[in-house]
């Protein structure tokens, strides 16, 4: 029994085991008793993880999926699956920390990780397969073209190492592009609580018109007149740190 990929869940089944290893052991198992993965296919993570002292979550939609991993893995079992990840509110584990690994559709990708951000408090580490250049814009780093929207958002809130390159050839089907594995490991940084809106309308709308000056980027979100000088607004919005965004967020807030 095997599963047929169905285009329309962006299944595309990794079968390389080597690389399979790899991503599983690009997770730490450190200060976290659960894991979920998101989008087990046919279980080439899933015997993997299974081998671990964790708890395993699967999350997966697809119903054939499902009978396949009970058919063909003894611990696998109905309490397991936990369905659409992206309306998962993980209220199932009591608060308790898990961590998120997965090969993960393409077509939900950035959904992905900004569900990950709802839910910073509780997962503390993920690793997951993405469209290369997901993988690279989520790493990225400032005054690269990589660097983004998505680069600032994850970043405030996770620091991300880009893991490794996979080719498109140890897929089944394979997909039309080469794939990046990234780990995301929750970091330190603070000072966002309360004002996580304004932040995001800022990183957007800078990034928005990435080769104007923030002076005339932000315009459309009616720039306090305290801060209208401030040296923030003459810089683009590529050129500036994660640190540099919150810290003129919060600047923001206080002057509103």
């Amino acid at each position: 029994m095997s599963v047929k990929a169905k285009k329309h869940l962006g299944q595309h089944f990794l079968t390389d085991e080597n690389i399979a290893r790899k991503i599983v052991e690009g997770l730490s198992f450190e200060d976290y008793k659960n894991i979920m993965e998101v989008g087990p296919g046919m279980g080439v993570l899933t015997k993997y993880l299974l081998e671990k002292d964790q708890t395993i979550y699967l999350a997966e939609i697809d119903t054939e999926s499902i009978e396949y991993l009970k058919k063909n893995y003894s611990k696998v079992t109905e309490n397991t699956f936990v369905g659409d990840f992206l309306k998962q509110d993980f209220n199932f584990i009591n608060g308790e920390q898990i961590a998120i690994i997965g090969n993960f559709p393409y077509n939900i990708s950035s959904q992905i990780l900004f569900k990950i951000v709802d839910y910073y408090g509780q997962v503390p580490e993920m690793v997951g397969m993405f469209q290369k250049e997901v993988a690279q814009r989520t790493a990225a780093v400032p005054r690269t073209k990589e660097y983004g929207i998505l680069s600032v958002l994850i970043q405030a809130y996770y620091d991300v190492t880009y893991l490794f390159t996979v080719h498109e050839n140890v897929f089944n089907p394979p997909p039309k592009v080469k794939s990046g594995v990234i780990r995301l490991t929750r970091n330190p940084k603070e000072g966002l609580a309360g004002n996580e809106i304004l932040f995001k309308q800022i990183v957007k709308a800078g990034f928005n018109q990435r080769r104007k000056k923030l002076s005339n980027s932000l315009k459309i979100l009616n720039i306090p007149e305290a801060l209208k000088t401030h040296e923030f607004l003459d810089k683009r919005a590529e050129e500036l740190s994660i640190l540099d965004f919150i810290g003129f967020a919060n600047l923001w807030k206080q002057n509103q």
